[in-house]
């Protein structure tokens, strides 16, 4: 970061090692009665980003106590051999949450494969049925980036209940979610959310009167001091990859402006790798409890 930069940096890496821990706490507790939390990995292809995310993940779920079975499927694999090898995850009662690596390969959809995954295994927190959880307000499993960005204000002291909340972006992945997950009434929340998005042609006159601001776009760059109310907490979700190299929705410029914000890199991304755990770990006690 430069040294012009003013605001203070949020990271996420203390607050992914938090959660972290309390779920290695929670996998330690269910070891103890016989239960070894299970989360089941599906890649299909041979895209060599894919398997190392997958590969990161295997290792956390060892470091955590978690057993990690993994299937790969070829590039050749067909719908029906993805769901396959769903069902039988869903069907297996020590396998507690699920995993479809996406993308998926060109033919593939990936959608279609989502909604053969039991709701409660999946760790994602995508499933139509959890999404409309969310909408309800019902207990499920959160969507993982979502949740990490009101883990991440919680954990840093951004008070957000009663502030304006502007979202850029309105994918299903992030800015939707997101919009319903901080207006829902509880203390770490109860924000009033708006959702912007860049077919909108004005859209800094939004994001400038934002308090907390929110990238989702996906689009390197695309947020600049000029798009920020001076003072403002700026997190950037949003990202995009040339190659191995991140490039971020705010442009590191916004330093100079913005009261708080995230770092170009560990900023929501290992929080979001953090609840996806904490998802597994809530779905294999809920299986006990059944």
């Amino acid at each position: 970061m430069s040294t012009m930069t003013s605001a203070r940096l949020l990271p996420g890496v203390p607050v992914a090692e938090a959660i972290l821990a309390e779920v290695a706490e929670g996998v330690a507790e269910l070891r103890a009665v016989g239960v070894t939390p299970t989360l089941a990995t599906v890649l299909v292809g041979d895209d060599e980003a894919s398997a190392g995310y997958i590969r990161i993940k295997q290792r956390q779920a060892a470091e955590l106590g978690f057993a990690s079975p993994h299937v790969r499927l070829p590039v050749s694999a067909s719908q029906a051999d993805v769901h396959a090898v769903l069902a039988d995850f869903n069907t297996d009662p020590g396998v507690h949450g699920v995993l479809l690596q996406y993308p998926v390969p060109a033919g593939l959809d990936y959608d279609r494969a989502l909604q053969t995954i039991d709701p409660d295994s999946d760790v994602d927190g995508m499933h139509p049925v959890n999404m409309g959880r969310l909408a309800l307000g019902l207990p499920g499993p959160l969507p993982c980036t979502p949740a990490a960005i009101e883990e991440l204000l919680a954990y840093h002291g951004v008070p957000v209940a009663g502030r304006e909340v502007v979202i850029l972006g309105r994918g299903a992945t992030l800015g939707r979610p997101l919009a319903m997950l901080l207006a829902q009434k509880r203390a770490t929340a109860n924000a009033a959310v708006t959702v912007v998005h860049t077919g909108v042609a004005d859209w800094p006159r939004y994001t400038r009167r934002a308090e907390i601001l929110v990238a989702a776009a996906g689009v390197p760059g695309i947020v600049r001091p000029e798009h920020v109310r001076p003072g403002a907490v700026v997190i950037g979700g949003g990202v995009r990859y040339a190659g191995r190299r991140l490039l971020p929705d705010v442009d590191e410029s916004v330093a100079r402006v913005a009261g708080a914000v995230t770092p170009r890199v560990g900023g929501v991304g290992p929080v979001t790798v953090a609840m996806l755990f904490r998802n597994a770990l809530r779905a294999a006690r809920s299986s006990r409890g059944r």
